[in-house]
């Protein structure tokens, strides 16, 4: 099994300055998903996208449009205004985690995750902005778009949801013990390859399982495991910017989470596994005799 950080909620409680990096995620989240929100339909018009709005990149089934580049530059924008001497990581504008000094701040952002279904109009899509220190993300905020909800969490200081009526919800993943009736949330690469062994692992998975869920967007998907609504979820290949924030939200919520380096690119085809920890085990279990932990390269 390769390397992975098995990471449960820590009993160290969150420092001020922490605390203070959440509400910045959040601050930065939640100004990007507005942008998002109101840009979507002046670019994705009845009779289709403006001019330009979409483009591809590695696979032809990999889209990114102009308003996934506006919302990282809103990002890192306002993040040259706040925090200056911080690093970004950005799913477009790329970056380098690993470069940074020992206790330094890297900022880890996925400005639209989802972007298939940001293009369709399918309401499953998110920004996500985490704040990692040595390797390890302490601040997070995901804000699922089309709903307006913010899920957040820092190192050390729980996990919460806020919606657009400002219902406050502390997270707390579901109390399933048994993997036969549990719900499983999974994606799959954009590459033909990885997608048919994806597809190998799936048949093993599935029949242990009660269902499968492909919702399309990592970000929220591990948000759902932090709510309860999904038991776990499983994926191979992920970047930095698609679990940093995500993961902690779960991690915070009790999930077991297990997850590459962030200096990890997802075309290594490592796995990701949160699960809740009643049937964190048993579904380790699964996909190791699928042969899941072994990566997936792109």
């Amino acid at each position: 099994m390769p390397d992975y950080t098995a990471s449960p909620a820590p009993t160290v409680p969150a420092t001020a300055d922490d605390e203070q990096l959440r509400l910045l995620a959040v601050e930065l989240a939640e100004a990007a998903a507005a942008h998002v929100r109101a840009r979507r339909p002046q670019v994705f018009a009845a009779d289709g996208p403006v001019d330009g709005a979409v483009t591809t990149k590695g696979h032809v089934t990999d889209p990114v449009t102009v308003v996934d580049t506006e919302s990282e530059q809103l990002i890192r924008g306002l993040l040259a205004e706040r925090r200056p001497a911080d690093a970004i990581l950005g799913e477009e504008g790329g970056g380098d985690v690993g470069a940074t000094a020992a206790g330094a701040i890297t900022w880890v952002v996925d400005p639209i995750d989802g972007t298939v279904n940001f293009l369709y109009g399918l309401p499953g899509y998110a920004v996500s902005v985490a704040a990692v220190r040595d390797g390890q993300p302490v601040a997070g905020a995901v804000v699922d778009v089309a709903a307006a909800t913010t899920y957040s969490a820092v190192r050390g200081g729980g996990a919460r949801s806020v919606r657009a009526d400002g219902t406050v919800t502390t997270l707390a993943c579901a109390t399933e013990d048994s993997l036969d009736v549990a719900l499983v949330g999974t994606g799959f690469a954009y590459g033909r390859a990885r997608r048919a062994s994806q597809a190998r692992v799936l048949t093993e998975v599935l029949p242990r399982i009660r269902d499968i869920r492909r919702l399309g967007a990592a970000a929220m998907d591990l948000c759902h495991v932090a709510a309860g609504r999904l038991d776990a979820y499983y994926e191979h290949g992920l970047n930095a910017w698609d679990w940093a924030a995500g993961a902690l939200i779960a991690a915070e919520a009790g999930a077991v989470v297990r997850v590459p380096a962030v200096t990890v690119g997802g075309a290594e085809g490592e796995l990701t596994v949160v699960a809740a920890p009643g049937v964190a085990d048993a579904l380790t279990t699964v996909l190791e005799r699928a042969g899941a932990f072994t990566p997936l390269p792109d």
